[in-house]
C-alpha cells in the first residue's frame, strides 16, 4: 500500500532474525520492504574490530561470513543509535589501542563499510568520532571538531560519500553477486582482505589491512593488465593518518600470475587502513 500510494517511498525493516524474504515483493511471498538492516554483519564486524589487532588473525571468519548471505536480502549495513547508548561506548571508544590507533581503526572500519555491498547507515555524531555515548537529552559534541583527528574523521566520511556516489562499482550491483568478487579472503595471518567491486566492465579494487603494521611489497592478483591509481586511502594525512600508501607511484600490472590471476600488483598497505584502486589506463 505504501508503494502504491507513495511512489518512491522507501520502507526499511529494522529486523534481526533470519526470517526469509523480508525485502522481497509481496507477489513472490515476501514482506515487501525495500531494505533490511544487516544486524549479523554489524555484530560480527564490531566483534572483530573490538579485538586487539594482534588477535584479529584468529577471527577472520567474522569478516568473511557475511558474504555467505550478503545477497539474500537488500541489506543496509547499520551502525545505528543502538550501538552508541546504554554503556556500549561510542564508536570511537569501541576501537582498541591508543588515540591514534582508535581513530585509524574507525577510519578503516567506515571505509570497509562503504566499500562492502549494502546500503550504509551511520548515526549522528559517529561521522566525526564523538567520544561520548549519544544522549537524547543533550546535543552532539560539535566542539571536538576543533581537534585535527576529529576533523579528519569528518573529512573521511564526506569523501567516502563522494567516492560511493561517484563510482557505479560501489552502488550499482549492491544486492547481486555480479557486483562483488573476492581477490583473497584467506590471508588471516596478516589480517588482510582484498576484493573487487564491479559494475559491468567498471571495477574498483579494495585492500583492507586491519593491523597497525605497514605491509611493503604486498602482492595481489588483479583482473586486467592496466595502470592502477590509488583513488582513496584512509591513512591519508588529510584524514589524520600516517600518509603511507601508493599515491606517488605508477602502479602497472605485471605479467606475474598471482592468486589465480594472470596479472598482479605489488603494493604498500598502510597500517590500520583501506586503500581503493581504479584501473585508469588499459595495456594491450
Amino acid at each position: 500500500m505504501i508503494h502504491e500510494q507513495c511512489p518512491g517511498a522507501l520502507t526499511i525493516a529494522e529486523e534481526s532474525t533470519s526470517w526469509p524474504q523480508v525485502s522481497r515483493p509481496t507477489y513472490v511471498g515476501g514482506l515487501g520492504f525495500d531494505l533490511k538492516w544487516n544486524m549479523g554483519w554489524m555484530n560480527d564486524t564490531l566483534r572483530y574490530m573490538q579485538n586487539d589487532p594482534v588477535h584479529r588473525s584468529y577471527h577472520q571468519d567474522l569478516l568473511t561470513f557475511s558474504m555467505l548471505y550478503a545477497f539474500t536480502e537488500n541489506f543496509v549495513l547499520p551502525f545505528s543509535h543502538d550501538e552508541v547508548v546504554h554503556g556500549k561506548c561510542s564508536m570511537l571508544n569501541k576501537m582498541p589501542g591508543d588515540e591514534w590507533q582508535r581513530f585509524a581503526n574507525l577510519r578503516a572500519l567506515y571505509t570497509y563499510q562503504f566499500t562492502h555491498p549494502g546500503k550504509k547507515l551511520l548515526f549522528m555524531g559517529t561521522e566525526f568520532g564523538q567520544g561520548l555515548e549519544w544522549s537524547s537529552t543533550g546535543v552532539l559534541d560539535w566542539y571536538v571538531l576543533e581537534y585535527p583527528l576529529h576533523r579528519g574523521m569528518q573529512r573521511l566520511v564526506r569523501d567516502l560519500n563522494h567516492l560511493y556516489n561517484g563510482n557505479a562499482a560501489l552502488h550499482r550491483n549492491e544486492f547481486d553477486w555480479q557486483g562483488f568478487e573476492w581477490i583473497n579472503c584467506h590471508d588471516a595471518q596478516q589480517s588482510v582482505l582484498s576484493f573487487i567491486r564491479w559494475a559491468g566492465e567498471e571495477c574498483l579494487i579494495v585492500i583492507v589491512n586491519f593491523t597497525p603494521v605497514p605491509r611493503h611489497d604486498y602482492r595481489i592478483g588483479v583482473p586486467r593488465k592496466a595502470r592502477y591509481e590509488e583513488i582513496f586511502n584512509s591513512d591519508s594525512a588529510f584524514y589524520g593518518g600516517s600518509n603511507v600508501g601508493n599515491g606517488d607511484r605508477d602502479l602497472w600490472a605485471e605479467d606475474h600470475p598471482w592468486m589465480s590471476r594472470p596479472w598482479s600488483l605489488s603494493l604498500t598497505l598502510p597500517p590500520l587502513a583501506v586503500v581503493v584502486l581504479k584501473p585508469v589506463e588499459q595495456v594491450s
